[in-house]
């Protein structure tokens, strides 16, 4: 099987009719067409063996993640699912592999009606990157400038399973083998908050995705917005996921290694994002026609910084520091 054979079994579906995709997989551009009023929305990610993923990564959870992380960031836009594509590099032809890869990527492309609709394959280090198109009207984009002072952050789902899992396969920590299955599968196939994106326009001030860390990113969010923010600890501390996976761990589960997990773990794919006190009622509906529970973990401020408050109203230190690529 060489490369065009590769690309017509595993990727080479027919485009949906009456979509945004006009030419899909085949000719050396595809050819995309938003409605009329919507801005394009664009977005890049590269998966790379040995950096953001294990070797022995089950393939169709890997295809699943890998358009999963550019779904998030649509959605940290409010943006709508179009097209992606996806560029594979392959150490070698492994028709298995494929199958399941594609099965995980195209499951989760159909869910959310997203097309593929070209790409490239060569022989290479295990190396997947997506683009991914989606639709916002225009001048609705939620952006991470948008944040006042006074305004409240929020933060959808729960944090830190993908953490644990991701010590517990690096051997820094041992997990009971349910405790590690389940939150091995939030590291290997996390949910992308698509709908809540969405339905959050008009209502949030600013938002981005978690992805390497909620207090790395949130920095990103207030940089941009030119405020600062205080952060309560015990608001945080009921976001994260483990409390009754983990009950049994506990000696391993201490809670220096749940606020790690909390608000430096990375690989979430959670929302944070802020708005305005008098949208307080709308953001928990928001949450509730989506299905996901969205916790206000405090607010932003005219005072640079990024300040953490513990139960007695003390303020305490940054410890623990996000994922960086390139960080000494």
């Amino acid at each position: 099987m060489g490369e065009f054979d590769l690309i017509a079994r595993y990727f080479t579906r027919p485009v949906p009719t009456g979509g945004a995709v006009a030419l899909g997989v085949g000719d050396d551009c595809a050819l995309l067409t938003p409605r009329p009023g919507m801005q394009l929305a664009v977005s890049s990610d590269m998966l790379v063996a040995g950096r953001h993923f294990f070797a022995d990564t089950d393939p169709e959870g890997l295809g699943h993640k890998a358009l999963a992380v550019n779904l998030s960031d649509l959605a940290a836009c409010g943006a709508r699912p179009l097209a992606f594509t996806l560029a594979l590099a392959l150490p070698a032809l492994d028709a298995p592999w494929l199958a399941a890869f594609a099965r995980g990527l195209l499951a989760l492309a159909d869910a959310h009606g997203c097309t593929l609709m070209g790409g490239d394959t060569t022989r290479g280090p295990l190396n997947l990157c997506i683009t991914v198109f989606g639709e916002v009207p225009a001048g609705q984009a939620l952006l991470r400038s948008g944040a006042a002072a006074g305004d409240d952050i929020w933060v959808s789902g729960q944090l830190g399973d993908a953490r644990l899992a991701l010590l517990a396969l690096q051997g820094e920590i041992k997990l009971p083998p349910t405790a590690l299955a389940a939150a091995r599968l939030r590291l290997e196939r996390p949910t992308p908050r698509v709908a809540l994106g969405q339905v959050l326009r008009g209502v949030a001030s600013a938002a981005l995705d978690v992805s390497d860390g909620l207090l790395g990113d949130l920095n990103h969010l207030l940089r941009a917005s030119g405020v600062g923010a205080d952060i309560d600890l015990t608001q945080t501390s009921k976001l994260i996921a483990a409390h009754a996976l983990f009950t049994g761990a506990s000696a391993c589960f201490d809670s220096d290694l749940r606020q790690q997990c909390t608000l430096a773990g990375g690989d979430d794919y959670e929302l944070v994002f802020t708005a305005p006190a008098a949208q307080r009622s709308a953001v928990l509906q928001a949450g509730a026609d989506c299905g996901v529970a969205v916790t206000r973990i405090g607010t932003t401020s005219a005072q640079p910084g990024l300040r953490l408050w513990d139960a007695q109203g003390q303020l305490q230190p940054l410890r623990h520091a996000s994922f960086d690529h390139f960080a000494p």
